[in-house]
């Protein structure tokens, strides 16, 4: 799916082309399974061939704002919020970006090395030097821990009177950094409740984008982000390539 396209995600998996614009983040489909898995694949992931770094799909604050309120992180009220403390503090918006753009990357080497090798051998597919590495796993749930720590600090405890009453802890108290707590909140939440050994990687090495869901299949037989995408893609390539074998083995 790699092949004379930019990257996978951005162009050939959700149906771009080579010379469209990479879809904008409100139309990346979601198919983590978790805020916080979706949140690491708005990032390109794989093995891009022209030499070009990665698309980020979260290419500025506003990108961030819209996608945080699209996966439910933030209401329109606190939406409504970040944005005005951000436009007021254009250095609090850069350094919250920065923030979680730096959460989602720890999420990527901590999730990677917990379902590596059991990933149908992810650990052969192409990218960065330290995914899978477990060094470089434990220097990210460091960090990770140190945001979700300074989260925690700006949390209150609120009561809900409901039926029956509860005390719940919420995060992004402080406007300027409602959505990088909100996002430290979910990436704790993933490692914490979700059944890592059911978390996939798209098979990069077959063709896919690389992109990480929660298989939810009752079989635990998925194997693709969207079949529609790239499972479609890499079994008409292999098709490709088996058509291109006949013909060469013919006499």
């Amino acid at each position: 799916m790699v092949s004379e396209q930019r990257s996978a995600t951005s162009i050939h998996a959700i149906g771009g082309s080579v010379g469209r614009m990479p879809l904008d983040v409100c139309q990346l489909p979601l198919v983590g399974g978790h805020p916080a898995l979706d949140l690491v694949n708005t990032l390109e992931r794989g093995a891009p061939l022209d030499g070009k770094p990665p698309y980020d799909f979260l290419s500025d604050t506003s990108a961030l704002l819209r996608w945080t309120a699209r996966v439910g992180l933030i209401g329109d009220a606190e939406a409504d919020r970040a944005g005005q403390a951000w436009r007021d503090d254009p250095a609090a918006a850069h350094a919250g970006l920065a923030a979680v753009r730096d959460i989602r990357e720890g999420l990527h080497l901590v999730v990677l090395a917990a379902i590596q090798p059991a990933d149908g051998g992810a650990a052969g597919d192409p990218g960065g030097p330290a995914e899978g590495d477990p060094i470089a796993a434990g220097a990210a749930l460091v960090g990770l821990h140190e945001r979700w720590s300074g989260a925690a600090a700006r949390a209150t405890l609120v009561l809900d009177r409901g039926d029956p009453p509860q005390v719940r802890l919420t995060y992004g108290t402080v406007p300027a950094m409602l959505i990088p707590d909100r996002i430290a909140e979910a990436a704790l939440d993933v490692l914490r409740t979700a059944d890592l050994p059911r978390v996939r990687r798209c098979p990069v090495a077959e063709g896919g984008c690389g992109w990480l869901f929660l298989d939810q299949s009752r079989n635990g037989s998925r194997r693709w982000c969207r079949m529609a995408d790239c499972g479609t893609t890499a079994k008409a390539r292999r098709l490709t390539e088996r058509r291109r074998a006949a013909r060469v083995g013919a006499p």
